[in-house]
């Protein structure tokens, strides 16, 4: 049973993350024979205040500051 968990910053539309979860599912399967009936893909948004990058916010940087 694989759990495969991404975790990104939030604003994900559920149409993108039905698909990262389908593609994740395809990948395990294709590459490492995992039953996709048993493969779990969890989706973990993290808020854009709550996620740093090149020392500052997400939620700054997509704010232009």
């Amino acid at each position: 049973m694989p759990v495969v968990t991404i975790k990104t910053v939030e604003g994900i539309s559920q149409e993108e993350k039905s698909l990262v979860i389908a593609r994740i599912t395809d990948v395990m399967r294709e590459v490492l024979g995992k039953n996709p009936e048993t493969t779990h893909v969890i989706i973990e948004e993290v808020p854009a205040e709550n996620w740093g990058l090149r020392g500052k916010t997400v939620a700054n940087i997509r704010a232009g500051k």
